[in-house]
């Protein structure tokens, strides 16, 4: 047994957890570097399109639960709580927006559909807190939350866990979000789920409000009897950098590569988003007792495709000991499950927030929040938004910048900050703008041009 998987033993964490990151720590002793080249690969030339399939008949809803991944406390964006409980849209957080979606959903459909959160050990005790203004949330006692795994980083020379007495928390890492079928199955949470006869889940990110349960989507994916499916829309130049789908060569298997998997000969024909088209929205489905079946065969190891991040033990500190963090990606599963297909959705399906330029773009009016609690775009396209990192990564750099809220953004193609800004109050952006600071704009102003 490695030392890694004894300090895992130690800190208690399950038996399923440590029998996978054994598996991936045996990859990497092996020379396994966790790169999907573009010569194993053929591109995608079609997908079945959500638009053409027929309306459900609902009858899966009593048998689904939507799983949310809530592990991240939104570190990029300088916060230090869970990033769902960000204040998006009209007074509401990530959080209030999701629960309400939900009720929505079961008042429609008259289904109890369950919402279930992957929380880590840093985001469960205040998502629970803010939970409890939604006691009508539970489902005849089902847990809300299960927790995610953590993984011990290792050295990047000779791969033995590594030791920081400074601060003994950053010797671990997230596993990535493909530990959500471990921490089901090491949880107990999937076994649970199976008991009580739910059959199929719906997974996505908190921070994605466009994945919402769509019940004709559902119905499709339950009648084509799919063991697992993955929602792609169409890549933009946007997309350059995110995960796309392709065929392995060697059996015509769908797979999901991502940009720490591509090797570096391989990056220009990854970032071609004609040659490879569907873009992964990291919204999947998948049949709970396909999940079971197949960790059953498999030892509890799902054997998703490794990724290698290579960084330091300390991410705030060039100078200390150089890593190695083993993840996987959740919607790597489709190259495990046999049978397993992809749809074609629309961009609507795919509003993730990673950084304050997403986030000023969702809290405009150039996203609306419809009766149904789903937010989705006021126009065709969103407009790009692009602020000076400098002054507007942080959110306690961007809020104060924004004192009267954001400007309106329905009329805007693309707006560029530089420098040190501060918008006003009822500021309209219209067209292609760029602001350079240090400047305050004023109440009321027009900017165009």
């Amino acid at each position: 047994m490695s030392a890694a998987a004894e300090k895992m033993r130690a800190e208690g964490l399950s038996e399923a957890a440590v029998e996978t990151f054994a598996h991936y720590e045996r990859l990497l002793r092996e020379g396994e570097r966790g790169t999907l080249p573009e010569s194993e690969l053929e591109p995608l030339s079609d997908l079945p399109d959500a638009d053409d399939l027929p309306s459900g008949d609902g009858t899966a809803l009593g048998q689904a639960v939507v799983l949310k991944l809530n592990g991240g406390l939104g570190t990029s964006m300088g916060m230090t709580k869970a990033k769902s409980l960000l204040e998006v849209k009209e007074g509401l957080t990530f959080l209030d927006v999701i629960v309400r979606q939900i009720l929505w959903l079961r008042e429609l459909h008259g289904a109890a559909v369950p919402l279930l959160l992957m929380n880590s050990f840093a985001t469960r005790d205040d998502t629970l807190a803010a939970l409890e203004r939604y006691p009508d949330l539970a489902v005849d006692g089902l847990p809300l939350d299960f927790l995610q795994g953590k993984v011990p980083k290792l050295l990047e020379d000779g791969h033995e866990p590594v030791s920081w007495p400074a601060d003994p928390a950053l010797e671990w890492a997230p596993p990535g979000h493909g530990d959500v079928y471990t921490s089901l199955d090491g949880s107990g949470m999937l076994d649970e789920l199976l008991e009580r006869g739910y059959r199929y889940a719906f997974l996505s990110n908190s921070d994605n409000l466009g994945a919402v349960l769509d019940p004709r989507i559902l119905s499709w994916f339950a009648r084509e009897g799919l063991p697992f499916l993955s929602e792609s829309t169409d890549r933009t130049e946007g997309d350059r950098k995110g995960g796309h789908l392709a065929r392995r060569r060697s059996d015509g298997g769908l797979v999901l590569r991502e940009t720490a998997q591509t090797p570096d000969e391989d990056r220009e024909a990854f970032e071609d988003v004609s040659r490879h088209r569907f873009f992964n929205c990291n919204n999947v489905w998948v049949d709970l007792r396909a999940l079971r079946r197949t960790l059953d065969e498999r030892g509890h190891v799902l054997g998703l495709p490794m990724i290698v991040n290579r960084k330091t033990v300390d991410p705030t500190d060039p100078s200390s000991p150089a890593v190695v963090q083993l993840e996987t990606a959740m919607g790597a599963a489709i190259g495990v499950f046999e049978g397993a297909g992809a749809l074609r959705v629309p961009r609507s399906r795919f509003t993730p927030v990673k950084t304050t330029s997403d986030l000023l773009v969702v809290r405009s009016d150039a996203y609306r929040l419809g009766e149904d609690w789903t937010v989705s775009t006021a126009r065709e396209q969103p407009p790009v938004v692009s602020l000076d990192p400098e002054y507007f990564k942080l959110m306690g750099d961007f809020e104060p910048r924004f004192p009267a809220g954001p400007p309106s953004l329905v009329e805007c193609e693309r707006l560029t900050v530089s420098g040190d800004v501060t918008f006003g109050a009822n500021v309209v952006v219209r067209g292609a703008v760029k602001v350079e600071g240090p400047v305050r704009v004023a109440d009321g102003e027009v900017l165009e041009g």
